[in-house]
């Protein structure tokens, strides 16, 4: 387990010392991959100039009826399958009251008593253990608009371009307990939606919001009041809004005051969060069955169409990944935590028939030199082909694993170049003439009688002091299983 997950666990222990149990839920829009609005033929891309996306229909300018595009309930379909759950054969829209400047209707129409996607799952890794956060529902509902807040001239205007947009609202039980966790969730989530396509799961443009409901208890009490942080457009963001939520709950327990349920707003630059108002209940928003719009039946049939045209899904793909090339759950879930990964990683498996040691490479070294560099795997200068070669000579002896990463970092610089000339022109060539490093090893025992002494009497860590000085006088080019197959036949 990597320092971090470690210290992650940590604090969430310090909070059950504290006294107290940290409660969060999730609520994620993602914003559907469809060309066009959920209700109109209005387009859907992002940057356009202000309100020249937003047509009679979004307004619902009298005499505008609003029609359900298929291609919204196609993608809401292929989340459920993906995610377990039951897709409900009949499902109703309701028009959710509120009244903002940037919500051109007055209501929204959206989903309350029955949503298209019912029930599922969404299971991960949190270091190396295995989470799974149940859910409740996921909805089909339409965006509003913006507003754009002009400091400097102290002004506000309305950007109408997003009324309309397709999204699914996908609700969690609220079954974490910590930051980590429900970072680690929103990750997975991302993966699924971006791995089917039905989002790009771009969060700097909107296409992926998370808002989290946060609340602490004493272990075994009821839930306590929460607090919804909006909007948490970055993972990064994410971790540091619910960290402070909860160590500002905890004071305010603490203090003897009670926490009041809000919505609030995280602020990156000071790292705190603020109420931006007052919670509302489903009450409030006087929900009723929107008039204009029938229920949406999905006959068993068009759902299994929609199963069929499917990709692979990542939970499958990892149990393919164990059981034909013999990893572990955990390296499997690894390898496919996108689909760009999961390719790099089959096209050097299937070049060289090491999955293993392809595996341990791809998430150890390649891993981190993409990681050091803020880059993805489509951006690694090593090809699938180059690491199949490099993991090839590994594995027939050829090179050391050191020698390896030595060779890893002129491709990584070089990547024109090929494993086998960067190979000569170093000179990294292990050390396979027996007789030559039989001499060595004569050398060094007959040098070091002291290290032979103690390694007889029981010592073993006396044997790792022979081997460096064996690896030494071969200038690094011995086999270090050569060398100790050898000197355990001449020390015994």
């Amino acid at each position: 387990m990597n320092a971090s997950v470690q210290d992650k666990k940590t604090a969430a222990k310090s909070l059950l010392v504290m006294g107290y149990e940290v409660v969060i839920g999730f609520e994620t829009h993602a914003q559907l991959s469809t060309q066009s609005k959920i209700f109109s033929r209005a387009p859907t891309a992002f940057g356009a100039e202000p309100n020249t996306q937003a047509c009679a229909v979004d307004l619902a300018l009298p005499g505008t009826l609003p029609v359900m595009n298929k291609g919204a309930v196609e993608r809401a379909i292929e989340l459920g399958l993906a995610l377990g759950s039951t897709i409900a054969p009949r499902s109703v829209f309701a028009r959710k009251n509120y009244f903002y400047p940037d919500l051109p209707k007055g209501y929204q129409i959206s989903q309350f008593e029955i949503p298209v996607v019912q029930g599922g799952s969404v299971e991960f890794y949190l270091g190396d253990e295995k989470k799974t956060v149940h859910l409740v529902r996921a909805h089909l509902e339409e965006d509003a608009g913006k507003s754009l807040h002009e400091d400097f001239i102290g002004q506000t205007g309305i950007d109408l371009n997003r009324a309309g947009t397709p999204l699914l609202e996908i609700v969690t039980e609220p079954d974490m307990r910590s930051s980590a966790e429900a970072v680690a969730y929103a990750k997975e989530l991302h993966k699924i939606v971006t791995w089917i396509g039905i989002c790009d799961g771009n969060m700097q443009e909107g296409s992926f919001r998370c808002d989290a409901n946060v609340s602490v208890r004493k272990p075994g009490e009821p839930l306590g009041t929460r607090r919804e942080i909006k909007n948490l457009n970055s993972f990064k963001f994410m971790q540091q809004a619910i960290d402070y939520e909860i160590r500002w709950q905890i004071e305010e327990l603490e203090d003897g005051r009670a926490i009041q349920q809000a919505t609030v707003l995280f602020n990156p630059d000071t790292g705190e969060t603020r109420a931006m108002r007052t919670k509302e209940d489903a009450a409030d928003y006087r929900y009723f069955p929107d008039p204009d719009l029938p229920p949406l039946v999905i006959a068993a049939e068009w759902v299994e169409r929609v199963r069929s045209a499917m990709t692979e899904l990542p939970r499958v793909m990892a149990a393919r990944f164990a059981a034909d090339y013999g990893l572990s759950d955990y390296d499997a879930t690894q390898l496919t935590q996108s689909r760009e990964v999961a390719a790099y990683f089959e096209a050097a498996t299937q070049a060289c028939g090491q999955p293993k040691l392809v595996s341990n490479w791809i998430m150890g070294e390649v891993s981190r030199r993409l990681n050091a560099a803020e880059a993805d795997i489509s951006a690694c200068p090593v090809s699938a082909a180059q690491l199949a070669q490099l993991v090839a000579r590994i594995q027939d002896g050829t090179i050391s694993n050191n020698a390896a990463r030595q060779v890893l970092d002129v491709l990584w610089s070089a990547p024109d170049s090929t494993v086998d000339a960067i190979i000569e022109a170093k000179g990294l060539k292990q050390m396979n003439d027996t007789g030559a490093l039989a001499a060595i090893v004569d050398a060094v025992l007959a040098a070091n009688p002291k290290n032979v002494q103690e390694f007889r009497a029981g010592n073993a860590k006396a044997l790792n002091a022979l081997v460096g000085q064996i690896m030494k006088g071969s200038q690094g080019k011995a086999n270090p299983q050569q060398v100790n197959d050898l000197l355990r036949q001449k020390l015994a």
